[in-house]
């Protein structure tokens, strides 16, 4: 506990972390590459915290550019105080630039590995959790309603339980590439939905009032967050439920789609959400009133992935789980350690921290900055 509180950062290294993908499309967006950032946070001690995100531009409005100059920023405030006062070094980072959650994520994840480090402890047991069984879906994104129906049956004949299917580019073709996949898999298979904000109003009432029938689980950010307060007649008048996404960065707009009956369920990502300290804002908000959340993110590597089955094992309002980032089509894996795929369950060591690291050789060419 000396260590803990006597600990100063000495210095941050920030590094792009570009990983090659397989085109993944949903409705705002194709991914052709994983543009990410790395983060390492140095200590006077032999303890150092590592972090990562993944900007997704629609969405959160950042770039990898955009997060490694911030991230020069926020890296000159923190330098030289005690990493393990996670909320107050984030509260300077907050007070220094507003938004820009998704690079203030990877310093939260990076500033909570120290302090798990620190006391010799899992990530998730410095969270206050404990093991629990974590099923990720996989995500099929947008293509011609057969492609996708043809990439389903290989789904689930490599064992996966649960899919995620992308919606939202045209509702008739929506309703089409459900019943095809529905039909493929058969009645045992999950479906979740996500639109990406891809409907309006009349759009979302129709496409999801027709596939009704194909026993979806919920739906996922129906609409643009511009029209959040069209989402309680949406809710009133659709069987599916509706699970907020795009419309919930913070604990604050938790409590304001949960009270304006706009949704069933929560999806918190920790690129939204600035990292792991609001996540579990958002997750008791929601526990509160009886909404589940789901654990969701972009496209980030092993290394994001761990930090996150480690705060879904710290929440028990956590409970669903769309961890399959790094699945989708990464054809590198830089990641040292971490948590791994067992048939689609994610399963952790016991390793200090988040236990996970990107592998030097994989950074070695990628363009960094010291502070």
């Amino acid at each position: 506990t000396i260590q803990f509180s006597a600990m100063k950062i000495s210095s941050i290294e920030i590094s792009r972390l570009t990983i090659p993908m397989e085109p993944f499309v949903i409705a705002t967006e194709t991914c052709y590459t994983a543009k990410n950032i790395y983060l390492k946070i140095n200590t006077d001690t032999d303890i150092f915290g590592v972090g990562e995100c993944s900007p997704f531009p629609m969405l959160v409005g950042e770039t990898q550019d955009s997060c490694f100059h911030v991230g020069r920023d926020l890296a000159s405030i923190i330098k030289g105080k005690n990493p393990c006062a996670i909320e107050e070094r984030m509260n300077e980072l907050h007070a220094h630039i507003a938004f820009n959650s998704t690079i203030k994520s990877a310093f939260d994840m990076a500033l909570h590995d120290i302090a798990a480090k620190a006391l010799n402890m899992p990530l998730y047991k410095f969270l206050g959790g404990q093991k629990k069984e974590i099923q990720t879906d996989l995500t099929i994104g947008i293509s011609s309603p057969e492609k996708m129906a043809e990439k389903a049956v290989a789904f689930v004949e490599k064992g996966v339980r649960i899919i995620k299917v992308k919606l939202g580019k045209n509702g008739k073709e929506d309703v089409e590439r459900i019943k095809k996949i529905r039909e493929a898999v058969g009645q045992s298979i999950q479906l979740r939905i996500d639109a990406n904000q891809g409907w309006d109003y009349a759009t979302a009432l129709e496409t999801l009032q027709a596939i009704e029938p194909f026993n979806i689980a919920f739906c996922e950010q129906p609409m643009h967050h511009h029209l959040d307060p069209l989402l309680p007649a949406l809710k009133k008048n659709v069987a599916i439920p509706i699970m907020a996404d795009e419309s919930v960065f913070n604990h604050f707009d938790a409590e304001r789609l949960i009270s304006s009956d706009s949704c069933s369920y929560i999806n918190i990502k920790l690129a939204k959400s600035g990292g792991i300290l609001e996540a579990i804002k958002i997750a008791d908000t929601a526990a509160v009133h009886n909404i589940p959340c789901m654990l969701g993110g972009m496209v980030e590597s092993r290394l994001a992935l761990t930090a996150k089955v480690h705060l879904a094992m710290a929440h028990e309002n956590i409970r669903f789980y769309d961890l399959d980032t790094c699945l989708l089509g990464h054809l590198v894996d830089p990641v040292i350690d971490g948590a791994r795929y067992n048939n689609y369950f994610l399963e952790l060591d016991e390793l200090p921290g988040i236990g996970a690291d990107i592998s030097p050789a994989f950074l070695s060419g990628a363009e960094k900055t010291i502070i």
